[in-house]
């Protein structure tokens, strides 16, 4: 039998395991990298008009090297959609401005269009309450001047965005989330599809998903291959649900609880063939940004617990965007970023890989 010292000896022990066992499961508080110095991006854009906020990659697969960066910029007066190349240089050409607070973009690849098929930029016009449609790599507008999104809704305001390809049938959906909304159905999913007149139109297939009512929805990211989307509660975590509307609207998973200084925000996916990979999430305050398995624990899909956080140079990030597929310049992929003072930061993902311990996809 043990005595009182014995027990209290005891007790204090299986206290401080306990507490090690949840800081390893990443049930409290966010677990960084050994190094603290922050990691230096590759390229640091032009500067936008005014705000920036969300970035996405368009990989032109016949010309990598022509792969191009679409950025938003929210200024409500001269809002725009910004065209990067690879040097982080606007190409003015293609970029669109003169629009009313573009909040988000998201990419998807062959939508059926006219006797073709058709690369796509769809972004939030928040102002509005709308998304717009533009054809890529030419950045022109097909969609008729906008779709209209929270159509007799109290609370519209569109901000997020993210574009589902469903493998079975390759139709194009958008999810859209707002600046706020009822605690069940924030979101909206459209499916994308040409009109027969070469415009392109949304029909709304369903609201779905949770909101705490603490602050806002904003950044969502799909993962097309596994049919997930994810979205930011941004003082709650990471929410997870199945992707495909035809598969109910059960909240799979709640993830990144206390992880955060403050809001957890932009999110993207870092792929690799065999469905194993990483979600990256902003913590936004914090300058870091929180990594998790993509493909949950073992025999738990979605138990998503954090691996590391690693320290970068952006400041305040809203979004980003991630490309497993290596550019040039960018070994091991692209990591694009939004940061303060209307830029957008472009990392090697062998650089961030290698500060967190993680992987990287090699041909």
């Amino acid at each position: 039998m043990m005595n009182s010292l014995h027990k209290r000896l005891f007790s204090g022990l299986v206290l401080t395991m306990l507490i090690t066992a949840c800081k390893q499961n990443g049930q409290s508080g966010a677990t960084s990298v050994k190094d603290s110095t922050t990691i230096k991006p590759l390229v640091v854009t032009e500067k936008v008009f005014d705000d920036s906020d969300d970035p996405a990659i368009w990989i032109n697969a016949a010309m990598p090297d022509s792969s191009l960066i679409i950025g938003t910029d929210k200024s409500s007066s001269n809002g725009g959609l910004y065209v990067f190349n690879l040097n982080g240089k606007i190409d003015r050409q293609r970029s669109v401005t003169g629009l009313h607070r573009m909040n988000n973009v998201d990419i998807a690849y062959g939508l059926p269009w006219r006797d073709t098929t058709v690369d796509i930029a769809v972004a939030t016009e928040r102002d509005l309450n709308q998304v717009r449609v533009f054809s890529l790599p030419a950045m022109k507008a097909i969609d008729g001047g906008g779709i209209e999104v929270f159509k007799g809704e109290a609370a519209r305001a569109p901000m997020g965005i993210a574009l589902y390809t469903r493998p079975s049938d390759k139709s194009i959906f958008a999810i859209v989330s707002r600046k706020s909304g009822p605690a069940e159905g924030y979101l909206e999913q459209y499916l994308l599809k040409d009109n027969g007149k070469g415009m392109v139109t949304g029909e709304l297939v369903r609201k779905f998903g949770k909101y705490s009512g603490k602050k806002e929805i904003e950044s969502i990211a799909v993962d097309n291959e596994l049919g997930y989307v994810y979205y930011s509660d941004e003082q709650i975590g990471i929410r997870k649900y199945y992707a495909d509307p035809q598969k109910g609207n059960e909240e799979l998973a709640l993830f990144g609880q206390g992880q955060f200084k403050e809001d957890n925000e932009g999110i993207s996916i870092y792929k690799f063939p065999d469905g194993t990979g990483y979600i990256l999430v902003s913590d936004q305050s914090a300058n870091k940004f929180n990594v998790y398995p993509r493909e949950g624990s073992a025999g738990k899909p979605h138990e998503h617990s954090l691996l590391v956080s690693i320290p970068v140079s952006t400041l305040q990030s809203d979004g980003s965007d991630i490309t497993s597929i290596t550019l040039p310049g960018f070994p091991g992929g692209l990591f694009a970023a939004m940061c303060e003072g209307g830029t957008f930061q472009f990392y090697a993902w062998k650089d961030l890989a290698e500060k967190g311990g993680l992987k990287v996809l090699t041909k």
